[in-house]
């Protein structure tokens, strides 16, 4: 019997996302076969408490798998906290895992896509992290998988030999870089990557995702990506804890199972390429930035 790898989903105040993202995940090819641990944050405060447990009510009738296990935080820890806790427990009993937030639609093959990456690269050291998101490339001849310097975090797989490199401190991490290192890591300036490592030092942001790409990155580790995405995002509502009112990164996912994956351990330049062309034009021209803020404004409203 394959050893098929624990999925962990992080819970907290989304009941709708919550319920969506747990009827695809369960529609999934291996569901059966896996198991999977459901992380529940405790409330912040008292606005969100009722949501809270109304999310609690729902996981708590969770079936479809081969085993269902919920823990409950009794304290707040936030998004970071509970996910880097999750994820280092469920590593060092299983030695990988697949990591879930409430917000993602899977493709039915998404697990399949993460189990078959995880046994076939797991004893590649420079391979750190399997990813399911892909923004909407316009380039159809990219291969079905390909390796890529930045870490998605919609979605996502890793071995316990990978995460041991995770620094969590901020000031580790500003240490090691110098300013061509920072340029590379941004994508050559076209993503703020650089910019949400300023925003966790100054306490504007509690990313544990700019922290992992970043403890990739300096150890010159690579991901794992499907060209057409095993996921999409339903947080950018407004819901979301980092995620605002946004179309931006909206895909199609892809229906199809993933066959192919990557023969040489390195770095794809024409998905980079096409990575890199996509960000830097991602907002659009200027009328149409222009109507993506009046449409948040009028949304927020």
């Amino acid at each position: 019997m394959q050893n098929f790898a624990p999925i962990a989903l992080f819970v907290y105040n989304r009941p709708e996302h919550t319920r969506r993202t747990i009827k695809f995940l369960k529609q999934n090819l291996l569901a059966e076969e896996s198991r999977l641990f459901i992380f529940s944050d405790a409330s912040k405060n008292e606005s969100s408490q009722l949501l809270v447990e109304e999310v609690r009510e729902i996981i708590k009738s969770v079936d479809g798998f081969m085993e269902v296990q919920i823990i409950e935080r009794k304290s707040n820890l936030g998004l970071a906290d509970s996910i880097i806790d999750g994820v280092s427990r469920l590593v060092k009993e299983y030695g990988k895992v697949i990591v879930f937030e409430d917000d993602l639609i899977s493709s039915s093959y998404t697990l399949q896509y993460f189990n078959d990456a995880l046994n076939r690269y797991q004893n590649e050291d420079k391979v750190m992290h399997v990813g399911a998101y892909m923004y909407a490339l316009n380039d159809e001849s990219l291969p079905e998988t390909f390796f890529y310097r930045a870490a998605t975090s919609w979605g996502w797989a890793t071995w316990d030999r990978a995460w041991m490199n995770f620094e969590p401190d901020i000031d580790q991490l500003i240490s090691q870089f110098n300013s061509e290192k920072k340029h590379q890591f941004s994508i050559e300036g076209t993503m703020n990557f650089w910019k949400q490592i300023e925003e966790f030092k100054s306490g504007k942001n509690n990313s544990w995702a700019i922290r992992w790409y970043a403890s990739i990155f300096l150890k010159g580790g690579l991901t794992l990506n499907p060209s057409q995405s095993l996921i999409n995002n339903i947080g950018h509502d407004g819901t979301g804890i980092h995620s605002g009112l946004n179309d931006i990164y909206n895909v199609i996912i892809n229906p199809q199972p993933i066959h192919s994956f990557p023969e040489k351990i390195k770095e794809n330049q024409q998905a980079y390429l096409s990575i890199k062309e996509f960000l830097k034009n991602r907002k659009g021209n200027f009328w149409q930035r222009i109507l993506r803020f009046a449409k948040q404004r009028i949304n927020r409203a």
